[in-house]
């Protein structure tokens, strides 16, 4: 007859049965292949930075806890943002800041985003870095000076949002007429922000550097203008509306210089953990589908437009900014929302694009930086692995309101553009054989380095080509000359890159405007030069 286990003896087996588990797990985790590869795995889960325990669509949870909008948590994406005009694409189709079911997000796609507004630089980085905001704005000039301390977190750089064009500027005071003038003046400014960035472009087309002037650094764009305003200063890079409170507030002050024709240079962009877009990428191309949705329409419609200023208006006075839907209309003007072609060329998917893209804006300011030591001494990581396309690439938006920017058509040249005050001047050596004008293959590449990206990046200004010569030879054909040398430079930048021939006035001096004396020979040679200058139309 069998004899029944006791209880205790049913014990003794499950423990020897569950500690036999357990050595045999552990020694194939421990000596396995496959074992060391689950490891690796469940490791990874719990420290990888990019894995989210505040939101279920990070973890793939099954949670659906909800907040006041009746949407659960898990079909909320979290953006943070700053007080700019430039996101209004993205908040004009959730219908507001907050998640909500009447957001077109969540009509059309089935969630909805929530915006968090974090102003403060680093308080936003600390949010994106728990967790609390799963995309981050930042504009792509900046991005190398953080890009490289994130490297744990893997950033990566989703879609552009916009171009300032305007909304960045640098007011100066009673004197100051072009960026020459700034030589030796101390200029407030929050390093290493879209205004640095600002700053910097604005010398290099002056042929100067940062040594040139005295740097007062701020902790931010508003801190710039408030030491303006307060006379400490002589010029300083602050953000639109500040620019306009700077010039009522300073007597005899005005805007040198802004990104209405400083055109493109600033580009906001959004990034995410690498981690976070491989587990929600179809919801994250869905979103940049709806993003561009919205900038078509506001970009087309002035009944949209008005209701984006509306929305701005309301939300951001309930969070303490109180700018009048009129404000935030003009606001808008001082911004490009870009299309869904104009994302294209942006991630270099265009082929015919001649203009700027990520790729030229990221990698010139990573060596700016990186030159200024404002890097850690470490190069920030290359576009290649920051850059994330896959969203634009797997997205089609047809019809003309999805086209990408048409260039800035120029009116035709008068004879005041030959002597109209130039923003800033640029001295080019480009050599030419005695009596000639046409380029040489050594000159087109001194046009490529260091013309090229300042006509680029300030697409809205005028470029005024002044032919200059020495002293040698009869002053008439010396005049005709330096015009033709001039108008061949300009024709290069026409034919090659596609710039509109009434954006360039050409200028032949001749030997009348010198910068050296003609007497010896590296005067001479001094005077042998092409200036390249911006012009406000």
């Amino acid at each position: 007859m069998a004899q029944r286990l006791t209880t205790f003896s049913k014990l003794l087996i499950t423990m020897l049965i569950v500690g036999a588990l357990v050595v045999g797990g552990k020694y194939f985790l421990d000596n396995t292949d496959a074992g060391q590869d689950l490891k690796n795995q469940t490791e990874n889960v719990s420290t990888d930075s990019g894995s989210s325990s505040g939101s279920s669509s990070n973890s793939g949870s099954s949670s659906s806890s909800t907040n006041n909008s009746g949407i659960p948590s898990e079909d909320i994406i979290k953006v943070g943002v700053v007080t700019w005009a430039g996101y209004a694409a993205g908040q004009y189709f959730n219908e507001g800041f907050e998640p909500s079911k009447q957001s077109r997000f969540y009509k059309d796609y089935g969630f909805a985003l929530e915006f968090k507004v974090l102003d403060d630089f680093v308080a936003s980085r600390e949010a994106w870095k728990s967790n609390d905001v799963d995309l981050l704005w930042q504009t792509v000039d900046a991005f190398p000076t953080e890009s490289g301390a994130l490297t744990s977190f893997n950033p990566v750089v989703l879609f552009q949002a916009d171009w300032s064009r305007g909304g960045d500027a640098i007011v100066v005071r009673r004197g100051i007429s072009n960026v020459s003038d700034l030589r030796g003046k101390k200029v407030a400014v929050a390093e290493l922000t879209p205004s640095h960035s600002f700053l910097l472009w604005m010398l290099e087309a002056a042929g100067m550097t940062q040594d040139d002037i005295e740097i007062v650094a701020q902790a931010d764009a508003v801190q710039s203008a408030a030491t303006f305003k307060s006379g400490q200063v002589d010029a300083a890079v602050v953000w639109s509306p500040d620019d306009v409170l700077s010039i009522k507030a300073v007597p005899g002050s005005r805007i040198l210089e802004s990104t209405k024709s400083a055109s493109n240079i600033i580009a906001d962009v959004f990034y995410a953990k690498r981690s976070y877009v491989n587990n929600n990428r179809d919801r994250l191309q869905k979103l940049y589908e709806g993003w561009m949705r919205g900038a078509a329409e506001i970009n087309t419609s002035a009944g949209a437009k008005q209701k984006a200023a509306e929305i701005l208006s309301r939300e951001f006075t309930e969070r303490g900014t109180a700018l009048s839907v009129q404000e935030w209309s003009d606001l808008l003007g001082n911004v490009r929302l870009v299309t869904h072609g104009d994302n294209k060329n942006f991630f270099g998917l265009n082929n015919n694009f001649k203009g700027v893209t990520g790729e030229n804006l990221y990698s010139r300011m990573s060596n700016v930086y990186f030159d200024l030591g404002h890097t850690g001494g470490k190069r920030a990581p290359t576009w290649n692995q920051v850059n994330f396309p896959s969203l634009v690439m797997s997205t089609t938006l047809t019809g003309e309101e999805h086209f990408p920017e048409k260039g800035k058509e120029f009116a035709t040249v008068t004879k005041a553009d030959e002597t109209k005050a130039a923003i800033a001047t640029k001295r080019v050596s480009i050599s030419f054989r005695s009596g000639e004008f046409e380029l040489d293959e050594n000159s087109k590449y001194i046009i490529d380095r260091d013309m090229v990206p300042t006509a680029k990046a300030f697409s809205g200004a005028r470029i005024r080509i002044e032919g200059n010569t020495d002293s040698v030879g009869g002053r008439a054909s010396n005049v005709a000359l330096s015009k033709k040398r001039a108008q061949s430079v300009a024709n290069y930048l026409i034919e090659t890159y596609n710039m509109p021939r009434n954006r360039f006035v050409v200028v032949g001096n001749g030997p009348d405007k010198p910068v050296a004396s003609n007497d010896t020979a590296d005067g001479k040679a001094k005077n042998r030069r092409t200036d390249f200058e911006l012009v406000s139309e």
